[in-house]
């Protein structure tokens, strides 16, 4: 497996989509509706997210997957995290973890009342 720091730091829409496949296999739209959500309502233009996910496959953190759930529309391909882009989501996870507490430190955020 290469290595996924290599892949660091990752677009906002990449890191998205990994979060949103982190739940399990999805189908394309399923994913632009699931990011236009947690965005409230910002625009995913379909040649952008289709682009992306065309360089996630190429760089191994996706995989499509073999689940065809709608028989209605067997055009919808579904795609489902690799361990390469469960690791990668990992990392930047913790990247944006210490760039939040770095904030909190230099008193440019509020600390969390947990």
């Amino acid at each position: 497996m290469p290595d996924p720091r290599g892949l660091l730091p990752l677009k906002p829409l990449v890191f998205q989509v990994l979060l949103a496949l982190s739940a399990g296999e999805r189908h394309g739209w399923s994913l632009v509706r699931e990011i236009q959500q947690a965005e409230a309502g910002a625009r995913v233009l379909p040649a952008n997210f289709y682009r992306t996910l065309r360089g996630m496959l190429a760089d191994g953190l996706i995989e499509e997957g073999a689940a065809r759930r709608s028989e209605d529309d067997e055009r919808r391909r579904y795609f489902r995290l690799t361990p390469l882009g469960r690791e990668t989501a990992r990392l930047e996870a913790h990247r944006l973890h210490a760039l939040v507490a770095d904030s909190r430190t230099r008193r440019l955020l509020a600390r969390s009342r947990h």
